[in-house]
């Protein structure tokens, strides 16, 4: 037996410890609203962009003027970012289509191709281009130009992708407030990679200032070069961090990620709880996409349950799932017995 949420996706969450205890009222005033949660990813995603395109512009002239691998480096690094903003909308916008004939369970995925792709041009682009260039550096040398030029392009680049980076805390620390989790295990587990990627890029921008910023302070006081080569890996090597970050955690949403065990469970005890059902033999559960989750389970219903007690039992399930977890989309139940599924026993 089938059954679809009717009501539209709503932002999922896939926190481990997220609060299931308590009546419905008060799970649903931890839930993020269905209208603003999407909208809240495009603004922080559209405003991370402009952020970078200013800064990207900024330290490519400075660059120049200065000579400097490390401000070269910020400078691939900014156009990275603002290009992976560009395919992290693009995401946004594909995953967010309507089901259709074709693709029954929406688009939802696509969003994690794109996202995948981002990530990987952030490593090539990115990443390659700043070592590269600061290994050119430490072996070669290079004449510095104004380092006053480069410390202001560095301070107002800091302004910029601090307002980007401020945007990004607010939304993680207020989705992560709604699903009474902490900021770190909701980073660690959204399938909502858009904001988690503006996130940990701006982070990586703003340390990379600082490495820029040293390495341009040792060159200047040294006289020697090698200290903005050395800043210019190092930058490199954050921007590989961040790419392998992301690449695994689009990698997992797109294999199939199912729901965290904690929720997986609480699932299975409500569907056990409902009349006419003796036993869950089977419950599997997919992220679709950042805003929609499949449950399917196989069920062992009582033996004197009529058809209309299990089409009733079908439509409980929903009510009671959806109450726990409004992003659930899709409740798929199978009224025959089968083998032990994501754990044998649930753990």
């Amino acid at each position: 037996m089938t059954s679809e949420h009717p009501g539209g996706p709503e932002r999922p969450s896939d926190m481990d410890d997220i609060d299931l205890e308590g009546e419905p009222e008060v799970r649903h005033a931890a839930i993020p609203d269905a209208d603003t949660a999407p909208s809240e990813s495009v603004l922080t995603v559209i405003i991370a962009g402009l952020a970078n395109l200013a800064i990207a512009g900024a330290k490519l002239v400075a660059g120049l003027l200065t000579g400097s691998a490390a401000i070269l480096a910020e400078a691939a690094h900014s156009f990275a970012d603002t290009t992976t903003e560009v395919l992290l909308y693009t995401a946004l916008r594909r995953g967010a289509k309507d089901p259709d004939d074709r693709h029954p369970f929406g688009y939802g995925k696509e969003s994690y191709v794109w996202a995948f792709i981002a990530a990987l041009f952030t490593f090539v682009a990115g990443a390659g281009f700043s070592i590269e260039r600061g290994i050119d550096t430490i072996l070669r040398g290079e004449e510095a130009g104004d380092f006053l030029v480069a410390y202001i392009v560095l301070i107002v680049s800091a302004i910029l992708e601090g307002i980007s980076f401020i945007r990004a805390v607010r939304q993680v620390r207020g989705e992560a407030t709604r699903w009474r989790t902490s900021p770190f295990r909701f980073l660690r587990a959204t399938p909502d990679t858009a904001v988690k990627a503006v996130f940990l890029e701006d982070s990586a921008a703003l340390i990379g200032l600082a490495l820029a910023a040293a390495g341009l302070g040792l060159t200047e006081a040294t006289g020697d070069p090698v200290w903005d080569g050395i800043a210019s890996i190092g930058i490199g090597v954050l921007l590989l961090i961040v790419a392998a970050t992301l690449s695994v955690a689009n990698v997992s949403l797109l294999v199939g990620r199912a729901v965290p065990r904690r929720l997986h469970q609480r699932l299975r005890a409500e569907l056990s709880a409902v009349p006419t059902v003796d036993r869950v033999d089977q419950l599997l559960t997919m992220q679709l996409g950042p805003e929609d989750v499949l449950v399917a389970a196989k069920v062992d219903f009582a033996d004197d349950a009529t058809g209309a007690d299990i089409e009733a039992a079908a439509d409980a399930a929903e009510r009671r799932l959806t109450t726990i977890y409004p992003s659930i989309r899709y409740v798929f139940l199978d009224p025959t017995r089968g083998r032990a599924g994501r754990a044998e026993p649930d753990r």
